[in-house]
């Protein structure tokens, strides 16, 4: 009874914890380029502070990687992760100089960058060897960031900006307690924390290369929209209060579309490539539109799009990558993905569209945005073409289905 009890309160407990983790994410990545701009910072030097942590995650993943594996007590990892990242962030915040603010936040992303790799770590150990699925707990990371965007705006429009170092301790002691609050994990699945030992084989396959080369030609824009679009809204008269019922709008819906994906798409590389040109196009008419939006409420309802095309993108992506990469190198296919979408990209989205933005206009960094998310769709509407024509064939792999066509 005891026992059974102990495991409820754990599940319970995780919930809570990635509904405050997620929610932590989104003040920073929604609200934290206004309170840089009242800071006295350019569109290019934003842009760049806010791509430092893409760069900061190719070191720190590994790392944190390691040390999981070496003391096989993930919980506590993650509590000095969550320790680290609320000291930082309130350094952050604090900061008077740009100097240190670069410093501080360099610092900031090595402890809050992996944090989500190592959390889902952790979910996936306690729910092993139980009923309980992982979908049902990154659901409420996903109304976690839903939620918070939406209550945070008003806070934020009404107290001012300055308000936002609370409310991210707030929401990380929340999570600390709740992870506090779990029992002892008594044991670790563990990942592995250097999974690129395949990449050597995955540059023989030109094929994915250029999946993952189109990739990036529409994930950069997708960086440069996530980095700007409060500041955008703002700047045509919006308030905080739009700026979280735009991520509330797209954050709720992507959940149904998560879903939708997982119950009407195959897992058929011909489906998949079709579907990842489908999204791209969306992607090209959301940021054309993008450009045109002449008010905050035309620029908050575009952004409902999101929900299909990042949702759909995320989710289509890594289903092609478990097709297009051998099994053996499937970690690797995995990991250059991410990094891919989240590194590479968001270096270069941050940075050009800093520059763009401050230089040529929010309109021009829309249509350049644009016209990348049209040569990725022209891409992979060709590898679309190359494959049903018989040009590639997939690593034969029977429990894929992927052999099948």
């Amino acid at each position: 009874m005891r026992e059974n009890l102990d495991k409820q309160l754990s599940f319970t407990s995780l919930k809570w914890f990635n509904f405050f983790v997620y929610g932590t994410v989104v003040l920073f990545t929604s609200f934290f380029p206004l309170y840089l701009q009242i800071m006295g910072m350019n569109k290019l030097e934003i842009g760049s502070l806010m791509s430092v942590g893409a760069l900061v995650s190719i070191i720190a993943n590994p790392f944190w990687g390691i040390w999981s594996d070496r003391y096989q007590n993930i919980r506590r990892i993650v509590l000095v992760m969550l320790t680290g990242t609320l000291v930082l962030s309130q350094l952050v915040f604090q900061a008077n100089t740009y100097e240190m603010i670069y410093i501080s936040i360099l610092f900031f992303y090595f402890f809050q960058g992996p944090l989500f790799a190592q959390s889902n770590t952790m979910i996936l150990s306690y729910i092993d060897g139980t009923s309980q699925r992982f979908s049902s707990y990154r659901l409420w990371g996903s109304l976690g960031w839903a939620f918070t965007a939406i209550l945070a705006g008003p806070v934020i429009e009404w107290a001012g900006v300055s308000v936002l170092s609370y409310l991210f301790a707030a929401l990380l002691c929340a999570a600390m307690i709740a992870l506090i609050a779990m029992p002892k994990l008594d044991h670790s699945i563990g990942i592995a924390p250097l999974p690129f030992r395949g990449l050597r084989q995955i540059f023989y396959n030109p094929f994915f290369l250029c999946f993952i080369l189109f990739g990036i030609l529409v994930s950069i824009p997708n960086t440069m929209n996530n980095t700007f679009v409060s500041l955008y809204i703002t700047e045509l008269g919006g308030s905080k209060t739009m700026i979280g019922l735009a991520v509330f709008l797209s954050s709720i819906l992507e959940m149904g579309v998560l879903l939708l994906c997982n119950y009407i798409l195959k897992r058929k590389i011909s489906v998949l490539l079709a579907s990842l040109t489908f999204v791209s196009a969306l992607f090209f008419l959301r940021w054309w539109m993008m450009a045109d939006a002449t008010t905050p409420l035309q620029v908050a309802l575009i952004q409902v799009l999101h929900c299909i095309t990042f949702g759909g993108f995320f989710y289509v992506g890594t289903q092609l990558t478990m097709l297009l990469v051998p099994r053996a190198y499937r970690s690797s296919g995995q990991a250059l993905y991410t990094l891919t979408w989240s590194g590479i990209s968001g270096i270069l989205g941050g940075v050009l569209g800093g520059w763009m933005y401050q230089n040529l206009g929010v309109q021009t960094m829309y249509q350049s945005g644009a016209l990348l998310a049209l040569f990725g769709t022209i891409g992979f509407g060709l590898m679309w073409l190359f494959f049903i024509r018989g040009g590639y064939r997939p690593p034969a792999d029977p429990e894929d289905g992927a052999a099948e066509e």
